[in-house]
């Protein structure tokens, strides 16, 4: 059975889509999610994500990490997930309500001219308790702090939910840190039981008069990626916490471009902008 696809990303985290609301869905998608992902026998993607019918909103988004596991939700994803319902003309319309594993968000599409070009995602408050994250820890929140040690040496990390489990860790210089040695020992470390995405986070100067934060995302269920949405909003809100930046909103420096995040106050919801892109489409018969 050939099944129709479609690759995307957003700041280089890439996914295969497949459009369960036009074509029929295929069976084992943790298996199918293996496959496609891998990036020298497959299509190559940092997972698969699913356009999928909902009863409570405008679509449903599925996702499956590279190893086939499920996850809850993909910043990036989502931005792409809403342009490609665009796209298809599923909708006709620039505000929707998108159904994820970490509730109904609530996106906004961008366009230039006719073309979806990116989206504003209302993420969603930010889970900043123990149960919510989730996190093994002996306090209550909002701030979570965490030290763990890994051969030998100590590594102090903020725990935030984004709807996913998130380990943020402010470092010197993200792009020399060991983030492969570093990463898959956090992710899976026993402080989380769900396991946990890894930000590797260092301030740089303001532009446009907004502070600068560089990020490299060791992600669940993939490694590294290009970028991690959840994971610029998890940075965001540590950075709040901790004081690093002096304001509420920053743009985020990842390795495939950058996202604008805001998180307006305490009780409100964090506020993501940025790129969707679509590569290509065919049909795998793998």
């Amino acid at each position: 059975m050939a099944i129709p696809f479609t690759k995307m990303h957003g700041c280089g985290n890439d996914y295969v889509y497949l459009d369960a609301l036009r074509d029929e869905l295929p069976d084992h998608l943790p298996e199918l999610a293996r496959r496609m992902s891998d990036r020298h026998t497959g299509i190559g993607a940092d997972g698969l994500i699913v356009l999928a019918p909902s009863t409570v909103a405008d679509a449903r988004m599925l996702m499956f990490n590279a190893d086939g596991s499920s996850s809850e939700m993909c910043g990036n994803g989502i931005r792409c997930l809403a342009k490609l319902a665009a796209d298809h003309r599923h909708v006709r319309k620039d505000d929707l309500r998108i159904d994820t594993g970490a509730g109904i968000l609530d996106v906004t599409l961008q366009r230039t001219g006719r073309l979806v070009t990116g989206a504003r995602v209302m993420m969603g408050r930010p889970r900043l308790t123990p149960p919510a994250v989730p996190v093994v820890h002996p306090g209550h929140g909002p701030r979570l702090d965490i030290s763990v040690t890994i051969n030998g040496e100590r590594h102090r990390l903020l725990a935030v939910g984004m709807g996913n489990p998130h380990a943020v860790m402010f470092v010197d210089d993200p792009d020399s840190f060991p983030v492969a040695a570093v990463g898959p020992r956090l992710e899976r470390h026993p402080r989380f039981p769900r396991r946990t995405n890894v930000e590797f986070v260092a301030r740089h100067a303001d532009e446009g008069g907004l502070p600068v934060l560089r990020q490299r995302t060791w992600e669940r269920g993939s490694g590294e990626t290009l970028a991690c949405g959840t994971g610029a909003c998890a940075t965001l809100v540590a950075a709040v916490l901790t004081g690093v930046i002096p304001g509420r909103e920053a743009i985020i420096r990842l390795t495939g471009g950058d996202l604008h995040i805001a998180w307006p106050r305490d009780d409100a919801a964090v506020i993501m902008t940025g790129p969707a892109v679509t590569v290509f489409s065919g049909e795998w018969s793998g």
